[in-house]
């Protein structure tokens, strides 16, 4: 029997022999979601629990296997598959899905790596709980994953990141131990914060195998509303009013360029997408209606803010209301609406959320998870785009995303008609280079809340500081000094 034989043969041991897979369609585990990458697994082993996954990191190490730890494999940096090589393990938790425990009295949740988003988020909620954690991706995004990666979404400016939200980690280290941190404490000063360590490490120091969350109190009114605004720096303006008007209500505030959401109504023709007719820049009372039908192109940009209020819903529309008037009247908003129910709502959220799936439909495109200071975002998106229209003429910008945290897609398709692929081929490395080193200048990071994966692995190690690049190998070192966990993700040792 080879060595791969034997080893194959003791994973079945381990997990049961129907959880180890070789053979058939591996695709769902060996090809990423944005489809760029496609690699070979030497097998894919499912555990059940957290002993049998350090079981099988034990025997891997004995062996020099590497492991690529999977949730859901929705990540947008080819972070979460196996090279081309055939040898290395697919670690799959989809069956690690249970909701532990739901503390009230503490307000926490502990949950397995492997659990749906959504699935927690329902469990929460059946409890009388918020957990705020949202992305498009929540019904089929894992919350191993979501920390691994250390997820944003759409309630970062109120909630914070994926790490904000995790008080406590059960991992499986690189020589097959178990660390039971899953202490659910708010404090906690006995050293270095471990759970810190792993988190966004995106599986190249260990595999989180469970999390205990931050459970909130869920609002008594949540209203959302999508504004017209003639620029990116009346978007940044509209912001600082909706800090100072709602607060702490304010849990979402999303920026979508008006191309982008040309590719939404073009596509998914049955939406109905707000002020794509140039709206009335008079100022005057926010609509209290459903949303406009699609027309030409309006407004440069468009913003979609949610507030949240324990009071009431009442006290929830006056806010709003009140601050929409005001920033009407200050020339940030050029028109308003604001659902009238969470139909409604759900239905904005929707044409947000499918902005990534319409620009699929357009091809494939050039795509960019940055941060920059929210004060620098104007100027930083009026310097890239001259800069990328000037080296690429016709190219088309696709720029949306969370700028109450300072997060853009800042994505660049191929010009109209072109062929995307031969575009991607073609352009990518320049387009790469001047959006990076755009971002640098402005003191940003070329990456939010995707992380590195392989995707951006020469990029981190161009535009990272050394001394970081120095201490992050020496993390790795420490941590998996065989570098078995993840090879080739964030960092090259």
């Amino acid at each position: 029997m080879s060595d791969q034989a034997a080893l194959i043969d003791t994973l079945r041991r381990i997990t049961g022999a129907s959880h180890v897979l070789t053979g058939g369609d591996l695709t769902a585990y060996e090809q990423d979601w944005r489809k760029r990458a496609r690699g070979k697994a030497l097998a894919v082993a499912r555990p059940g629990n957290t002993q049998e996954v350090a079981a099988i990191v034990k025997v891997c190490a004995a062996a020099g296997v590497s492991i690529v730890t999977q949730g859901g494999n929705t990540g947008l940096v080819v972070g979460g598959i196996p090279d081309e090589s055939g040898r290395q393990l697919v670690l799959s938790l989809q069956r690690m899905n249970a909701v532990r425990d739901i503390d009230a009295a503490n307000m926490t949740v502990t949950a397995e790596a492997g659990c749906i988003l959504q699935t927690l988020q329902e469990a929460a909620e059946k409890a009388g709980f918020l957990f705020p954690l949202s992305l498009a991706a929540e019904g089929s995004c894992t919350i191993g994953g979501n920390l691994a990666t250390n997820a944003g979404g759409t309630q970062v400016v109120r909630y914070g990141n994926a790490r904000d939200l995790c008080l406590g980690l059960e991992v499986v280290t690189a020589q097959g131990d178990i660390w039971n941190g899953l202490t659910g404490l708010r404090k906690d000063n006995t050293g270095y914060d471990l759970r810190d360590l792993f988190i966004g490490s995106e599986g190249t120091l260990g595999i989180i195998t469970a999390a205990t969350l931050k459970l909130y109190p869920q609002p008594v009114a949540r209203l959302t509303a999508w504004a017209a605004v003639p620029s990116m720096q009346h978007a940044v303006a509209l912001l600082g009013l909706a800090h100072r008007h709602l607060g702490a209500g304010l849990t979402g505030f999303e920026v979508m360029g008006q191309f982008a959401l040309s590719l939404v109504a073009k596509n998914f023709k049955q939406m109905r997408v707000p002020f794509l007719e140039a709206p009335a820049a008079a100022p005057g009372r926010p609509k209290r209606s459903t949303a406009p039908s699609g027309g030409s192109v309006g407004a440069p940009f468009c913003v979609l803010l949610e507030n949240s209020d324990q009071e009431s819903e009442g006290h929830a529309r006056e806010q709003f209301e009140r601050l929409l008037e005001t920033a009407m009247n200050e020339g940030c908003v050029l028109d308003a609406v604001v659902a009238e129910n969470i139909t409604q709502a759900n239905q904005l959220w929707h044409i947000r959320e499918t902005i990534p799936l319409a620009q699929a439909e357009e091809g494939l495109n050039i795509k960019h998870d940055i941060s920059i200071a929210v004060s620098r975002i104007p100027e930083f998106v009026d310097v890239t785009d001259a800069l990328l229209v000037a080296a690429l003429p016709g190219i088309r910008l696709v720029n949306f995303g969370h700028l109450g945290d300072g997060n853009l897609h800042y994505n660049v398709q191929a010009p109209a008609g072109a062929d995307g692929a031969a575009f991607l081929r073609d352009h990518e490395e320049q387009v790469n280079a001047l959006v990076y080193d755009s971002v640098m200048r402005f003191g940003g990071s070329i990456s939010a809340e995707h992380g590195v994966g392989s995707l951006k692995l020469d990029k981190l190690e161009q535009h990272k500081s050394p001394v970081a690049l120095g201490i992050m190998r020496a993390v790795k070192q420490a941590l998996d000094p065989e570098n078995l966990m993840n090879p080739g993700r964030v960092l090259r040792v």
